[in-house]
């Protein structure tokens, strides 16, 4: 039995997707939530065999939650499920130590193969996440962006900025100071050669990392497999 927790903040998917894995023989779905702060507790009270999540949530984002579950159980699996195929999500959560990346224009067979696949250890890549990194791997530093100038508190904390959230949030929700965060902010400027959150908001909107943005490719995907 593949005990599994879903970590997604909108509440239809969420439900879709508890109904859908909950009628597969051999999974068991622990709990269900839409934040990072509870989906960390609750993988310490349930310890499920999978995470499945996404990578924008309110909050603490997907990248500090696996840290944080992985920093807690080094053996969980987190397969992530996103609509971001661009850069700079998919290294930074492989490189953080997601076991899996897929994208929700999957199909429902390609979502249960994954999570069966990082349950027994290996890693599992849609195929166009693993398209989009063989070729950056190829190109060599041509293939990087400017986010990959980020230390991963730096990309965070750009993320939550550019998402809304205001200074003095950003350092209760990081156990940290407020002049730790605006250092980290003007440290984002200095590397990405802007000036202000606005130019920082523009430069996030180009890379598709605004929570309600969509890339192009994200949005032309197919979600029914997933939704219905």
């Amino acid at each position: 039995m593949i005990k599994i927790l879903i970590v997604e903040d909108h509440a239809l998917i969420r439900t879709a997707l508890t109904l859908l894995l909950t009628d597969i023989p051999g999974f068991k779905v622990m709990g269900e939530t839409g934040t990072g702060e509870e989906a960390v507790r609750l993988a310490k009270e349930l310890t499920p065999d999978v995470v499945l999540m996404d990578v924008q949530l309110p909050g603490m984002d997907g990248l500090e939650t696996t840290n944080k579950m992985l920093r807690h159980d080094p053996d969980i699996k987190i397969l992530i499920l996103t609509i971001h195929l661009d850069e700079p999500y998919p290294s930074r959560l492989l490189q953080a130590g997601a076991a899996g990346y897929i994208t929700k224009g999957c199909t429902t067979d390609e979502m249960i193969r994954a999570i069966r696949i990082v349950h027994a250890g290996q890693r599992h890549l849609s195929d166009d996440i693993a398209q989009r990194l063989a070729l950056k791997s190829s190109s060599g530093k041509g293939g990087e962006s400017e986010l990959d100038m980020l230390s991963e508190r730096e990309l965070q904390i750009m993320l939550m900025i550019v998402n809304g959230q205001e200074i003095d949030e950003i350092a209760v929700k990081l156990g940290i100071n407020q002049k730790t965060v605006n250092s980290n902010r003007y440290r984002i400027f200095k590397k990405l050669g802007i000036s202000n959150d606005v130019e920082l908001t523009l430069l996030a909107a180009r890379f598709g990392i605004l929570k309600n943005h969509k890339t192009k490719d994200a949005s032309e995907t197919d979600t029914s497999d997933i939704i219905t």
